[in-house]
C-alpha cells in the first residue's frame, strides 16, 4: 500500500512529497528552467537537511518540473543587476555568504547518509549540474543535456562543481568541460560517467522512483556505511580505508537487519529490513 505525505516547503517554487519512504523533491520553476532563486534555494537547503535527518525517509529523489532539472543561477540577477542587498555587501561578506550557502546546499547533499538520486528531465547547467553531481546516482531523460556554463558568463564555478566533476569524469575531461562550457547530451554524459543511466523521456520519473523506492526499502545502516566506505576511498590510503571497511562490516553483523537477511536467504523469502 502506497503512503504519501505532502511537505510544506514554504514556497510554491519547491515541492516535496514523501512517498513509500522516498522524499521526492521537485524544483518547481518550469518557466525559468528551475533556476535557483531567493525563494527556491533556501527551501531546497531546508528540505535536504530535513529529509536527510527524517527517520521516515530512506532515500531522496531530486528532480525538476517541466522540461529541465535546473538551469543554475539566475543570470538576469547577476553583475550590475544583483539584488540591492548584495550590492551593499562588502567583497569579503559576499564571499562568506556564498561559502555558507554552498555548505548548506551541495555540502549538505553530499553529507546525507542516505541514497540520493537526481532525475534529469532536461538541462542541468552550472550550479544545477553541481546539485545533480552531489547526488549518488543520476538518471537522465534521453532529451536531457548537461553543461558547466560558467565560462560563457565569465565565472569560474561554484557549489563545488570542479571537485565533483573531477571525481566523476577525471581531470582531463573536467578541464575540457569547464573551459568550453559545451553542452553534453545524455548519451555522451552516460559514456563519460556524468550520468549513470539514460532512459526514454516518458519513463524517467517512473524508473527513477522505482530505484529510489528499492533503495529506501534496503538496509539503512549498511547503505550508510557503504557511503562512508566509498567517500573514504577518495580520501584515505588503502590500508586506512580497508581497516575502516572491516570495522563497519563487523559492526553490521550485530544488527537485526543482517540477521533478518541471512534468515530470509535460508527461508527463500523476501527480506524485510527495519533499520535496526
Amino acid at each position: 500500500m502506497t503512503t504519501e505525505t505532502t511537505i510544506d516547503t514554504g514556497t510554491h517554487e519547491l515541492l516535496c512529497v514523501i512517498r513509500d519512504r522516498v522524499a521526492v523533491i521537485t524544483l518547481n520553476r518550469p518557466e525559468a528552467r528551475n533556476s535557483l532563486s531567493d525563494a527556491l534555494t533556501p527551501a531546497l537547503r531546508t528540505m535536504i537537511r530535513s529529509c536527510g535527518e527524517d527517520p521516515n525517509v530512506g532515500a531522496l529523489l531530486l528532480t525538476g518540473a517541466g522540461e529541465a532539472f535546473c538551469a543554475g543561477g539566475n543570470v538576469k540577477g547577476m553583475g550590475a543587476h544583483r539584488a540591492p542587498r548584495k550590492l551593499e555587501m562588502s567583497l569579503e561578506d559576499r564571499i562568506a555568504d556564498l561559502q555558507e550557502r554552498q555548505r548548506l546546499l551541495t555540502g549538505a547533499l553530499v553529507s546525507v547518509r542516505k541514497p540520493t538520486i537526481a532525475a534529469l528531465p532536461g538541462p542541468a547547467v552550472g550550479a544545477g549540474l553541481a546539485i545533480a553531481m552531489a547526488c549518488d546516482i543520476r538518471i537522465a531523460a534521453q532529451s536531457a543535456f548537461v553543461a558547466t556554463g560558467y565560462a560563457r558568463i565569465a565565472l569560474s564555478g561554484d557549489y563545488g562543481i570542479a571537485w565533483l566533476l573531477t571525481r566523476l569524469v577525471g581531470t582531463a575531461r573536467a578541464r575540457e568541460l569547464m573551459f568550453t562550457g559545451d553542452r553534453v547530451d545524455a548519451t555522451r554524459a552516460e559514456a563519460i560517467g556524468l550520468v549513470n543511466r539514460v532512459v526514454p523521456d516518458d519513463k524517467l520519473q517512473t524508473e527513477a522512483f522505482a530505484l529510489a523506492r528499492s533503495l529506501a526499502e534496503g538496509p539503512r545502516l549498511a547503505l550508510r556505511y557503504m557511503k562512508d566506505n566509498l567517500d573514504e576511498a577518495l580520501l584515505f590510503d588503502f590500508e586506512t580505508a580497508r581497516d575502516h571497511e572491516a570495522e563497519r562490516l563487523i559492526r553490521l553483523t550485530t544488527t537485526a537487519d543482517h540477521k533478518e537477511a541471512v534468515q530470509a536467504f535460508i527461508e527463500k523469502r523476501k527480506t524485510v529490513f527495519t533499520g535496526r
